[in-house]
């Protein structure tokens, strides 16, 4: 349940078009689904990965592999947290050498966890290219990355939060804005 002070800017339905809007421009862009794999970082970029995956299916007859990434190990802020980080399995069923990888997470702000995904799927082969797709851009960058495939662009302001909610992980879905 989104807090009482939570501003809804993405119902379930927003979601689910802005998906689908993505899928469409992913096979669009990419000449249909031949050589890509949808990777998902951690958390919630891995059941948004597997819905473009279902979504593409309906619409392209082919059914593009997804795999999940874990970035805890390439966060470059390991020595200044107190607690271990978390690390879950990297699983991405096919070689992703010489394929085009589209990264998938829910919100882009810093840019910092999509650097840290580049040198995770780096260690893990020389795909021909790497693309991003996120549901949500906030705006506010550190490092300079945009993302290919925008479900929604969001400018708040830094101290602003924004809270997205997949059915997968938190039993509904939704996208709010809170204040941090």
């Amino acid at each position: 349940m989104p807090e009482p002070s939570a501003i809804l800017i993405m119902t379930a339905q927003d979601v689910k078009r802005a998906l689908n809007r993505i899928a469409h421009h992913i096979t669009d862009h990419n000449k249909g689904t031949e050589g890509l794999v949808l990777v998902g970082i951690r958390t919630r970029g891995v059941p948004l990965a597997r819905r473009l995956s279902a979504l593409i299916a309906e619409f392209e007859s082919e059914v593009i592999p997804v795999g999940e990434l874990d970035i805890a190990l390439y966060r470059d802020d390991l020595t200044l947290r107190r607690d271990t980080p978390r690390v879950h399995r990297t699983d991405i069923p096919v070689d992703i050498s010489n394929r085009k990888v589209v990264l998938v997470d829910d919100v882009l702000f810093t840019g910092r966890t999509v650097r840290s995904a580049l040198d995770a799927v780096v260690d893990l082969g020389r795909p021909a290219q790497i693309q991003l797709a996120v549901l949500i851009d906030r705006g506010q960058r550190e490092f300079p990355i945009r993302a290919d495939y925008v479900g929604r662009k969001i400018p708040i302001a830094a101290q602003q939060k924004v809270v997205v909610r997949l059915t997968e992980v938190d039993g509904e879905d939704g996208v709010t804005v809170v204040p941090s």
